[in-house]
């Protein structure tokens, strides 16, 4: 796996916009014609209840309850999207199913509804996976989950708010790390530009590392080379491959005279 994995798509922006805006028009739905989606949440342990497995995440009870799952689920998904956009939609799918089965099965008999637990499955697969895969940008992604939603652990425990489904977020929370295991993403490794970075990379065979002792000391210089000249050997500085020619005139010494001679100043 590289780098370039990372790739924006119309995905990270479209998909968390679109399922948000999807829960708003249900609970617009709801408000709207009166209808009353609450009964289709999980009812743990009754037949009648497994439907919410699939219906919950979809249902809320007030504005507050949508509005306080909307904005985390955006950050999320998009998050989601770029850095797992292989593995994002089954993340998604079956974090829904795992997490609602999960709360079916410890839940309270009450209707379990909202997002929520889909939260915990994004913010447990994000924080755990980018451990796992000890690649620094996943990490740092980690890092800043827990910076920005590491508070919601303390509502995986019970009384803290008997109107919350703390069942619903410690599924969440272990259907996330549960699918850190299906989906194993291929390690990052560093691009190999240099011998030494190779695994078979032998110190005692480099011409460079020759030269240096243990303590890192510069020892066993190279020995000069010495080019023996031939001493007939001319060796000009200038060469060319077009030949001069030189032309022997005879001077006389009249001519000569004539040339040293001064001209008469006028």
């Amino acid at each position: 796996m590289e780098e370039n994995d990372f790739k924006f798509t119309n995905a990270v922006i479209g998909v968390p916009l679109f399922f948000v805006l999807f829960l708003w028009f249900v609970y617009w739905l709801e408000i709207r014609f009166g209808f009353d989606f609450d009964e289709h949440g999980i009812l743990p342990r009754t037949f009648s209840g497994l439907q919410g497995i699939v219906f919950s995440p979809f249902i809320h009870s007030n504005i507050e309850h949508l509005y306080s799952n909307s904005i985390p689920l955006l950050v999320l998904l998009a998050a989601l999207f770029f850095f797992y956009r292989k593995e994002a939609k089954g993340i998604l799918a079956y974090g829904i199913l795992l997490s609602g089965g999960l709360t079916w099965v410890i839940g309270r008999e009450n209707y379990h509804i909202g997002a929520s637990g889909l939260i915990y499955v994004l913010v447990s697969f994000i924080f755990f996976k980018g451990l796992q895969t000890h690649y620094y940008r996943l990490v740092a992604l980690s890092l800043t989950v827990v910076v920005l939603y590491g508070g919601m652990v303390w509502y995986v425990f019970p009384k803290i708010d008997e109107t919350i489904s703390w069942e619903g977020h410690l599924s969440g929370l272990i259907a996330g790390f549960v699918l850190t295991f299906f989906y194993k993403k291929a390690e990052f490794k560093k691009v190999i530009k240099y011998d030494w970075e190779r695994p078979d990379y032998d110190p005692s065979q480099d011409k460079f590392m020759q030269r240096f002792d243990e303590n890192g000391n510069f020892v066993n210089p190279p020995k000069p080379e010495i080019i023996e000249e031939d001493e007939d050997e001319i060796v000009p500085f200038f060469q060319s491959n077009s030949d001069v020619i030189y032309h022997y005139i005879e001077n006389k010494e009249e001519d000569i005279n004539e040339k040293n001679e001064s001209k008469p100043e006028l």
